[in-house]
């Protein structure tokens, strides 16, 4: 019949279990407190080292939650720069968008007044034959008006240039200045010298 060595041997392990589970039995109930209280735990080595580990990890977790943040704080300041940068540019567009149709509607108002006042001195020419054969103060008169009305739509191409360069130089005012204003008043004063010489005949 063979041996079974196996059985032995964890028979033999079960003993020694025991009998060294109860030494440890009776050392604890030697080196227990009378009053019931639990011993306090002297720092040792392995303590020490415990306690070592956990300030070297706090210190790494406060230093990896004060670069995260960091990163934040400089992303945060990143992006409102480029927000202020898109408002800004944003603006800047609107406000040339805005002077850019300032200056094509006073460009405009300035064409029609040089239009109008080179219709005025094409339509005097109908007069011309009848009033040359007139008196001299007619003649004058009408000479007069010639020479406001082609002054008029001098002024009106003067103030247009200028806004002009005002528009693509981006800088400088749109207003059409002293020649847009003399533009439409020498053009009504060439008109009333041409029906007073109209008059006079």
């Amino acid at each position: 019949m063979p041996v079974p060595w196996l059985r032995l041997l964890d028979l033999a392990l079960g003993v020694t279990d025991l009998a060294r589970s109860r030494r440890m039995r009776q050392a604890a109930e030697q080196t227990e407190p009378e009053d019931g209280s639990l011993p306090s735990i002297r720092p040792g080595p392995m303590t020490t080292g415990l306690g070592g580990l956990e300030t070297r990890l706090a210190g790494v977790v406060v230093a990896a939650l004060k670069e995260a943040f960091d990163r934040d704080t400089r992303r945060l300041e990143l992006e409102r720069a480029q927000l202020e940068a898109e408002r800004e540019r944003a603006d800047r567009a609107l406000r040339l968008e805005l002077r850019r149709q300032t200056g094509d509607r006073e460009i405009g108002r300035l064409r029609f007044l040089a239009g109008a006042a080179v219709v005025a001195w094409l339509a005097t020419l109908f007069f011309a034959t009848r009033l040359m054969g007139g008196p001299v103060g007619a003649r004058a008169a009408l000479g007069g008006g010639w020479v406001l009305l082609l002054i008029s739509f001098g002024a009106a191409i003067t103030a247009q240039s200028q806004i002009s360069e005002a528009l693509n130089r981006d800088e400088g005012s749109l207003d059409a200045g002293i020649a847009g204003a003399l533009a439409l008043w020498l053009m009504i004063a060439g008109l009333v010298f041409v029906g007073l010489a109209a008059m006079i005949t």
